[in-house]
């Protein structure tokens, strides 16, 4: 059984609590260290390293994009990959029916 904890942030020294929850949750993840920032910190970090995307998404700049021919309609479509031919490639508007979200 978990019981809150007060743990002081190593950025900015407030004391947070690591409540019995959250420690059910980081055992459920297998996640064995405690967390060393405070809510607020944690946030204000993984905005500051790309909203915690496991990179630096803002640093990438902008993404290339490759114009092909729909497979469905026969359009010009914009694709963020270089299209192998071996795949059919589709514009947005015949992807979208096609996509499983």
């Amino acid at each position: 059984m978990y019981n809150d904890k007060q743990l002081s942030c190593r950025d900015c020294g407030a004391d947070f609590v690591f409540s019995a929850s959250e420690q059910e949750f980081y055992a459920s993840k297998g996640f064995e260290n405690e967390p060393t920032r405070c809510p607020t910190c944690r946030a204000a970090r993984k905005a500051q390293n790309g909203g915690g995307r496991g990179g630096r998404m803002g640093d990438r700049g902008e993404r290339q994009m490759f114009t092909t021919t729909c497979s469905s309609c026969g359009k010009p479509a914009e694709v963020p990959f270089r299209p192998s031919g071996d795949k059919p490639v589709y514009c947005k508007d015949c992807f979208q029916p096609r996509s499983r979200y």
